[in-house]
């Protein structure tokens, strides 16, 4: 494959997309709290690494959260911080 000076324009998705994501974390954050874990500290974990252990399964936060890609987690991250500072 030859290199290309080109940019790669990625798009993100649709304000449903963004409800979904915002619910989950959400729900996960306050499992994670009930659990008496630090829910910041275990998403970002999670986040880093894609292992699962790191959500409780409590309230079925791990299978909220595996059911939507890190990477859509972090684009509307990174989107809802840019968007309110």
């Amino acid at each position: 494959m030859e290199p290309t000076s080109k940019t790669t324009v990625f798009r993100y998705g649709s304000d449903d997309r963004s409800e979904s994501v915002r619910k989950t974390l959400k729900e996960v954050h306050a499992a994670l709290n009930e659990k008496g874990y630090n829910p910041v500290g275990q998403i970002v974990g999670y986040l880093m690494s894609g292992d699962p252990t790191f959500i409780t399964s409590h309230r079925n936060a791990r299978n909220l959260i595996a059911a939507i890609e890190r990477d859509v987690i972090l684009e509307e991250l990174i989107v809802h911080y840019l968007e309110n500072k």
